[in-house]
C-alpha cells in the first residue's frame, strides 16, 4: 500500500466520479476572487500543509463535493472518495451569540459607509477592523476539522476539497462570511435598518481654520505616521447577481444544489457576454 508525503498508509484508487457536484469555477491557480474570499484562502494556506490542500484542490475542481450546508458555527458537506459511501466533512468554528452581535452590529451601524455598504449588498474591507477592534475576528485562524474518512491526517483531501468549494461560496455571497459567525444575512440587513442610523456625518473636506504662523514649526509634517498608511483595495462594483441576493431565495434545489447558486453562475455569463460596453 502506498504511503502520502506525512509518512501515512492510504488508499491509491482513485475517486468515484460524480455528476452534478459541486465544482469550483476556478480551474487552475487561486480559488477565490474576492477580497473576502481571498483572505479565507491565504488563512488556509497558513494553518493547513500545502500537500493535503493540494490534493483537496483536485477533488474540488472535478466536483467531487456533493453538497454542503451551514448552520451558525458549522459547515457539514458530503465527498464522494473512492468508496461507495460519500465521506462526511464537519468545520466548526466558534459562532458568536446574541451580545456579541449587538456589539457587532451596533458597531457597524454607526459607521455610515460601512452601514450603507452592508445595506446595498457589498463587504467593505473596513468590516475586519470593526470586528478587531470589538476582539471577535471575523476569519477563523483555527478550526476544527472532521472526516469520516480513514485518514487521519488534518485536514483530509475531503476537509480541504470542502473548504475550497466553501471560499468560492463566499465569492457568490460574501454574507455567508457571517453566517457561518452566527448571523444570516436577513437579520443583518434587518437590525441595521431597524437602528437609528449616525446622528453626525463627519464632513471628510473640513479642516480647521488655523492661522499659517501658529503652524510653521510643523506644516511640512505629516499627520498622521506614513508607516501606517496602506492602500486601500479598489471598491467592488455591483455584482451581476444582486437581484438574487436582494430577493427571498425560493425553496428548490436540484440536485441538492440551491437553485439560487446555480442561477448567479447564468447571471455572470449575461454580463460577460454583454456587447454593450
Amino acid at each position: 500500500m502506498p504511503v502520502d508525503p506525512d509518512g501515512r498508509w492510504f488508499d491509491s484508487t482513485g475517486p468515484i466520479r460524480v455528476d452534478g457536484g459541486i465544482a469550483v469555477r476556478s480551474q487552475r491557480g487561486k480559488i477565490g476572487s474576492q477580497w473576502w474570499s481571498r483572505r479565507f484562502v491565504d488563512l488556509l494556506e497558513q494553518i493547513c500543509q500545502p500537500g493535503r490542500l493540494g490534493r483537496g484542490r483536485a477533488y474540488a475542481r472535478k466536483g467531487q463535493v456533493l453538497d454542503f450546508e451551514m448552520v451558525p458555527g458549522l459547515v457539514t458537506g458530503r465527498v464522494q472518495g473512492s468508496r461507495p459511501d460519500p465521506y462526511v466533512v464537519t468545520l466548526t468554528i466558534p459562532a458568536y451569540d446574541e451580545a456579541q452581535w449587538t456589539r457587532v452590529l451596533a458597531a457597524l451601524s454607526s459607521r455610515a459607509l460601512y452601514r450603507a455598504a452592508l445595506l446595498a449588498g457589498e463587504m467593505p474591507h473596513e468590516i475586519i477592523d470593526v470586528f478587531d477592534e470589538l476582539g471577535l475576528p471575523l476569519f477563523p485562524s483555527t478550526m476544527d476539522m472532521r472526516c469520516t474518512c480513514p485518514d487521519w491526517g488534518v485536514p483530509c483531501k475531503h476537509a480541504s476539497a470542502v473548504l475550497y468549494v466553501l471560499a468560492e461560496a463566499f465569492d457568490d455571497d460574501p454574507f455567508l462570511v457571517l453566517a457561518w459567525r452566527g448571523r444570516v444575512r436577513d437579520d443583518i440587513l434587518s437590525a441595521l435598518r431597524g437602528l437609528p442610523e449616525p446622528t453626525e456625518v463627519p464632513d471628510p473636506l473640513a479642516v480647521d481654520d488655523e492661522p499659517l504662523d501658529a503652524r510653521l514649526s510643523d506644516f511640512y509634517t505629516p499627520s498622521i505616521s506614513l508607516s501606517r498608511l496602506r492602500e486601500r483595495p479598489a471598491r467592488t462594483t455591483t455584482p451581476p447577481e444582486l437581484l438574487l441576493r436582494a430577493l427571498d431565495p425560493p425553496p428548490v434545489r436540484v440536485r441538492h444544489i440551491p437553485l439560487v447558486d446555480l442561477l448567479r453562475p447564468a447571471y455572470r455569463d449575461l454580463v460577460e457576454n454583454d456587447p454593450t460596453p
